[in-house]
């Protein structure tokens, strides 16, 4: 009788220790989130991550990626990421894939931005039009001089296709022209702020956020200036949401973070970044 005690205290034991330590998994997995895709929204998820786990659940684990919007999005349908950052909307392609998977893809849209377009300081030109931009872009235009400045070659730079800035900027800035090949091309939206500024007679283009931390010089475009009003009231011509793609609804401790960049805390943060909050 002692014997068989022992052992049912032994199982007993082992049965809580193996049910502890799965709870315990469990509750770890939860909280553990991985972020990643468009170089717009980074500083807003990094940002909103380091105050998340220091201030709001430090048993928390967020880690934060670039990559570009196509990254961040091909990231959630893979199961790679629980949040894919996107600086565009989901193609109507990455759509259909999520659904042969047997995914959600839910927009969480976080925060409002523009495409601004930005010239190196010593270019004396402080407006452009999108027809004379988009003429920039495929090449048809290739001197300064065509616009009263230094008979200088222009230095175009332009982002990546997986960049949801690129997309941006080819869809509603120069209304998708083919772009030149002679183009230079960088991987994100600080590289294209320090290209321009590093770079006589170049034109580029950042999200908003970058702008305020740059070197460079902000072009009007078609006579309106990027900024919070003209964003909010959709009157720039290359404005957008900033998104977080996820795998259906958010649940847990993904839904918490989201939320937690919604609040009036969250949407501070967004505005200390550059960006524009959503109210």
């Amino acid at each position: 009788m002692i014997n068989f005690f022992k052992k049912f205290f032994t199982v007993f034991v082992i049965l809580t220790l193996l049910s502890t330590t799965l709870t315990w998994g469990i509750f770890k997995k939860s909280s553990k989130i991985t972020v990643t895709g468009s170089t717009t929204v980074l500083p807003i998820a990094q940002a909103c991550a380091e105050y998340y786990m220091k201030n709001k659940n430090k048993k928390a684990e967020i880690t934060v990626s670039g990559g570009g919007s196509s990254v961040g999005i091909a990231a959630v349908l893979d199961g790679r990421a629980d949040i894919g950052d996107a600086s565009r909307n989901a193609k109507s392609k990455e759509v259909n894939t999520a659904k042969e998977k047997g995914i959600e893809l839910y927009k969480n849209v976080v925060a409002l931005d523009s495409v601004v377009v930005v010239v190196n300081p010593d270019i004396p030109l402080n407006e452009i039009t999108r027809d004379r931009l988009a003429d920039i872009y495929s090449g048809k235009i290739n001197n300064w001089n065509e616009f009263g400045g230094p008979d200088a070659e222009i230095v175009v730079v332009s982002r990546d296709t997986s960049s949801g800035t690129y997309e941006c900027f080819n869809e509603y800035g120069i209304e998708k022209v083919k772009i030149r090949a002679d183009a230079q091309m960088v991987a994100s939206n600080q590289a294209m702020a320090t290209t321009v500024a590093q770079t006589p007679y170049s034109i580029g283009y950042i999200g908003l956020g970058y702008l305020k931390s740059a070197n460079v010089k902000p072009l009007k475009v078609d006579g309106i200036e990027a900024n919070e009003k003209t964003t909010k009231d959709g009157t720039y011509p290359i404005s957008r949401t900033l998104n977080m793609y996820t795998n259906g609804k958010p649940k847990g401790e993904i839904a918490k973070f989201i939320n937690f960049i919604l609040s009036s805390e969250g949407q501070k943060i967004v505005e200390e970044q550059g960006f524009i909050k959503l109210k």
